[in-house]
């Protein structure tokens, strides 16, 4: 698959061949659904917590005798029952985490790209540098090429000057190749792959 290949001020750069393992699949929602949620499921953070009546701070006391009453038979106020008691089976810390094989997530990137390849909202730019860390003239060049929501996939490594200038851009993320993944790529409206991304990113997933 050959695709355009422009500079950062709008201008042409040649074209280059995007591999059609990579990008060229047919993209599977199945795939890309169990990726996303494996990936959220390890974010999240799992540090829900409630007191059980062990951990209370009422008296322990018997509230009232066993028998005679009337009534239920009651140790303390820490019953669950109670106003203020502990909570019965609650939540507790835990992993949300689960299991998904290595060759799964690589098969997921790679409907992902495919997927942005195919809805035609991958760009790829020549490379991603910046003279100055400037976020002004970074945010006016992006306006000028219509991107709103962007995903910029660079290299190995990030140019320094290019980072600094995007932090405070709205809507505008970069990710070193190490760093792609479905989640980012899916929620931003434009990928953005450098020359040096792609070739990141083939090697990676070949």
């Amino acid at each position: 698959m050959k695709v355009d290949v422009i500079k950062l001020d709008g201008g042409s750069a040649g074209s280059v061949d995007l591999g059609d393992e990579v990008f060229g699949l047919e993209p599977r929602a199945d795939i890309l659904h169990r990726v996303v949620r494996w990936q959220r499921n390890k974010a999240q953070a799992g540090t829900h917590k409630v007191k059980t009546r062990s951990e209370t701070s009422y008296s322990t006391k018997k509230i009232y005798r066993q028998k005679g009453t009337g009534g239920a038979r009651h140790g303390d106020r820490n019953a669950p029952i109670f106003r203020k008691g502990g909570v019965y089976k609650g939540p507790t810390p835990r992993s949300h985490a689960h299991d998904l094989p290595k060759k799964f997530r690589k098969l997921g990137l790679r409907h992902a790209l495919s997927a942005k390849a195919k809805a035609g909202e991958l760009v790829v730019i020549e490379a991603a540098e910046a003279a100055e860390a400037k976020t002004g003239a970074l945010a006016k060049q992006i306006k000028s090429l219509g991107w709103k929501r962007a995903l910029v996939i660079d290299g190995p490594e990030l140019n320094e000057n290019f980072a600094r200038a995007a932090q405070n851009i709205e809507g505008l993320d970069v990710l070193p190749s190490v760093g792609a993944n479905v989640y980012d790529i899916l929620r931003r409206d434009t990928l953005v792959l450098t020359k040096a991304g792609v070739e990141a990113l083939e090697a990676r997933l070949k």
